[in-house]
C-alpha cells in the first residue's frame, strides 16, 4: 500500500550555510516532529558560528514563483515565515500568505544571533502593516518587539505590556519570547482574551544558534497536525527546551541545538 503524506509545511525564509538557523534549521526541525518540510528561499546568506558576513535576497519573483509553485501542486497545511531581508519581499509574501488557506506563523526576524541585521530598517512598516495581519502566530523575541512597537521589556511583569502592542498590530496570537530574562525562559501567549505563560528551566549551554527560527517551525508543524494554538505553542517550547540543552560546540562561535536531541536519548 502508498502511504499517506505526512502533513506539509512550508518555510519562507533565508538560508544560512553553517546550517543552525534558517531554512535548514526549519527543516530540520519538520524532520524531526514528523511533517514534510518545504522550502521557499528569500534570501542566501554566507554566516557561520561566528556570524554573518554576506547576505544577498532574492528577486520577489523568485521568491513568488517559488511559493506558487509548491502552494498550487503540494498544498500546505501550514507556513512559516522568517528572513525576509526587504519591504519588497515582505510585501510580496504577505500578498501571497493572504490567499494561502493555511495557519501562518511569523516570526518576524530582524537580526542573526550575533546581531548582525537581517532586514532592512526600511521594512519595518511592511512587517507592521502587512505581515502581521496575516499571522496566525507571531513570535517576536524583545528585541524585535521593541523595533516593532517601541515596548521595552526589562521584567516578566513587562511580557503582557509587549503582547498587547504585538496584538494591535493583527496577529491572531502573539507568542512574547522572554528568553533574554534573567531567570527561568518565560514566554507569553495571548490572543488579548486567553493568557498562558510557558516557563522551563534556563540551561547553562551558550550553543543557541537557530533557537527562533525552531520554535517557529515547531509551532507550524504542530499546527498542521491539527494542533490548536495553545497545545501547538507548548509543544513546540517543549522541543525548544530539550534542543537548547542538547546544543553542540560548532565552530569558534555559537553552536546550534539539536533539532534530532530527542532520538539521541537512550530509547528515543
Amino acid at each position: 500500500m502508498t502511504r499517506q503524506a505526512p502533513p506539509r509545511v512550508l518555510t519562507v525564509a533565508g538560508s544560512d550555510s553553517g546550517g543552525g538557523a534558517g531554512i535548514q534549521a526549519d527543516l530540520k526541525a519538520m524532520l524531526a516532529l514528523g511533517v514534510h518540510g518545504m522550502s521557499v528561499v528569500t534570501a542566501v546568506t554566507a554566516q557561520n558560528s561566528l556570524g554573518v558576513q554576506g547576505a544577498w535576497e532574492l528577486p520577489a519573483e523568485a521568491v513568488r514563483a517559488q511559493y506558487r509553485s509548491v502552494v498550487d501542486d503540494i498544498g500546505v497545511q501550514a507556513v512559516k515565515t522568517g528572513m525576509l531581508a526587504s519591504a519588497g519581499l515582505v510585501e510580496a509574501v504577505a500578498d501571497l500568505l493572504a490567499g494561502t488557506d493555511a495557519p501562518v506563523v511569523v516570526d518576524p526576524v530582524g537580526v542573526s544571533k550575533h546581531g548582525d541585521p537581517l532586514l532592512a530598517a526600511s521594512a519595518l512598516e511592511s512587517v507592521r502593516t502587512v505581515l502581521l495581519p496575516t499571522a496566525t502566530v507571531a513570535t517576536p523575541n524583545l528585541d524585535e518587539v521593541a523595533r516593532l512597537t517601541g515596548v521595552r521589556v526589562e521584567s516578566e511583569d513587562d511580557l503582557p505590556r509587549a503582547a498587547d502592542a504585538v496584538l494591535a498590530l493583527g496577529p491572531r496570537w502573539a507568542l512574547i519570547k522572554g528568553g533574554h530574562l534573567a531567570g527561568d525562559a518565560v514566554d507569553l501567549l495571548t490572543d488579548g482574551t486567553v493568557t498562558h505563560r510557558l516557563r522551563a528551566p534556563r540551561h547553562d549551554n551558550r550553543h543557541t544558534h537557530g533557537t527562533g527560527c525552531t520554535l517557529a517551525s515547531a509551532v507550524a508543524a504542530e499546527l498542521a497536525k491539527g494542533r490548536n494554538v495553545p497545545e501547538a505553542v507548548a509543544a513546540a517550547k517543549a522541543y525548544v527546551t530539550g534542543a537548547i540543552a542538547a546544543g553542540f560546540p560548532l565552530g569558534g562561535g555559537i553552536g546550534p541545538v539539536d533539532h534530532a536531541w530527542e532520538r539521541r536519548r537512550p530509547g528515543g
